[in-house]
């Protein structure tokens, strides 16, 4: 299973009639959805994991690893949603919000997502390339010409100083969507070019417009396309939803994505009303060794999430519940469509889950940025995807899209086994030691014994 390497990583559903043994019971539950009920799916309770083809003992063994690593004090609580074929089969809550307060982990508690977000701004992205607004291949610089005179990094020198020369061509649209377009992010600084996105505050910048103009004085890191860097692209993309739809990003997704798909509770902050279901979110100190509140996030103050920022981003930004996240998911693995209200068309999800990084991206990539891309192991529009899955050594179906986010939530969307899942945790770089969203891959899918159904 591919490993991811930095804190923000993420580790990374052939239906058909089934009968009982018997040859009774189970056999309208688990026929073959047609259309319209794929159409209707919206994540009601499976009649049980048996009958969408999993078997229940085994299935416990992911309990039982969840619930291990509550008990072990490396995260105070979690939850986990599992579908298929929009039935829950396991919807589980375990420990606490808070440490402090003692308060349980309910299913309607709030937590930040993150990057987890990224997958979002992209189907708000996709919803405009419906409408014809741009194109795969369009130049950036058609919606920011404050991108226009970008200047490249040549080469490091042994100082920390760098040689620059100018771009070969601007960045493509499908380049800000799969992060092969050059930008920087500044979550670590061993690159000169995140060292001056933390010193220019990209990313705590005052609202999309001056993030862009803080970019835009930045050299890309390389030539737009030449490799794989995990990048503030995705904040790009905000700022150009805002461009093209005359909204607000948070306006657009509210009416074009969390209304149509009642994800009621995710936006860019908490109101005053939903306060007291925000869990707390955690990190582990280096020094002691102790997991403890986090008071400050990649060298800024945590943000309280309990006011408007200043900047909505569209790469890190929103907060929402397990349940919201699994609808958009189902969205996706629908193709589209969730409880009869169309999103985005089929073909369109397709080309989200479709590897879009050269091969000679690819080589490049190995050795920077947030994942390691192969052969097997590539990354679309706003989703990374697992082309072939036994060759990058994990149990998933072909064509798995997923992400997660910087306090170690997680999720993926399995095309071929009609699957979903669903982790949320609040702990900063995960739970350390090990990668839950990796272990929830092999605990769901050795559970799922019977594929077919």
């Amino acid at each position: 299973m591919l490993r991811t390497t930095t804190r923000l990583a993420v580790a990374l559903t052939a239906v058909s009639l089934a009968l009982t043994p018997a040859g009774v019971g189970y056999a309208q539950a688990v026929k073959k959805p047609t259309a319209a009920a794929k159409a209707a799916a919206g994540l009601s309770p499976a009649a049980s994991p048996e009958a969408l083809g999993f078997d229940s003992a085994r299935l416990a063994r992911l309990d039982a690893y969840m619930s291990g690593a509550v008990a072990q004090g490396r995260i105070p609580g979690m939850i986990t949603l599992l579908a298929r074929h929009g039935k829950i089969v396991s919807y589980k809550t375990y420990g606490k919000k808070s440490w402090a307060t003692g308060a349980p982990m309910t299913e309607d508690t709030i937590f930040r997502i993150y990057s987890m977000t990224k997958p979002i701004t992209g189907v708000a992205m996709m919803i405009l390339f419906e409408e014809g607004k741009w194109r795969l291949d369009d130049p950036v610089t058609r919606f920011i010409p404050e991108f226009k005179t970008l200047q490249v990094v040549k080469t490091v020198n042994p100082d920390g100083t760098m040689v620059l020369e100018d771009m070969k061509r601007p960045p493509t649209m499908r380049e800000i969507m799969s992060h092969t377009a050059g930008f920087g992010y500044g979550l670590q600084d061993e690159h000169p070019v995140d060292k001056l996105y933390r010193e220019k505050g990209v990313l705590g910048a005052n609202g999309l417009k001056d993030m862009i103009d803080r970019t835009a004085t930045i050299p890309l890191i390389f030539q737009p396309g030449a490799s794989w860097r995990y990048s503030s692209s995705v904040d790009i993309q905000g700022a150009i939803v805002e461009r093209i739809s005359g909204q607000t990003l948070g306006q657009f997704l509210e009416q074009r994505v969390f209304k149509p798909l009642k994800m009621n509770d995710t936006a860019f902050f908490v109101p005053a009303d939903k306060a007291s279901r925000l869990a707390t979110v955690y990190m582990a100190n280096r020094e002691t060794k102790k997991v403890e509140e986090a008071v400050n996030l990649f060298g800024n103050p945590m943000p309280t999430y309990l006011a408007a920022p200043a900047m909505e981003s569209g790469g890190g930004g929103l907060v929402g519940t397990t349940m919201d996240y699994a609808r958009f998911a189902q969205m996706i693995a629908n193709k589209g469509v969730l409880d009869g209200v169309r999103i985005l068309s089929p073909a369109s999800v397709e080309l989200m889950g479709t590897n879009v990084i050269s091969k000679d991206a690819l080589v490049a990539s190995n050795g920077n940025g947030v994942s390691r891309f192969n052969e097997a192991v590539g990354f679309g529009l706003d989703f990374m995807v697992i082309k072939d899955a036994r060759e990058a050594g994990s149990l998933e179906g072909d064509g798995t899209m997923s992400w997660g986010g910087a306090a170690g939530t997680w999720f993926w969307v399995d095309p071929k086994n009609d699957l979903i899942f669903v982790g949320m945790i609040q702990r900063l770089g995960g739970t350390g030691g090990d990668d839950l969203g990796a272990m929830s891959r092999t605990l769901t899918y050795q559970a799922l014994v019977d594929p077919a159904k």
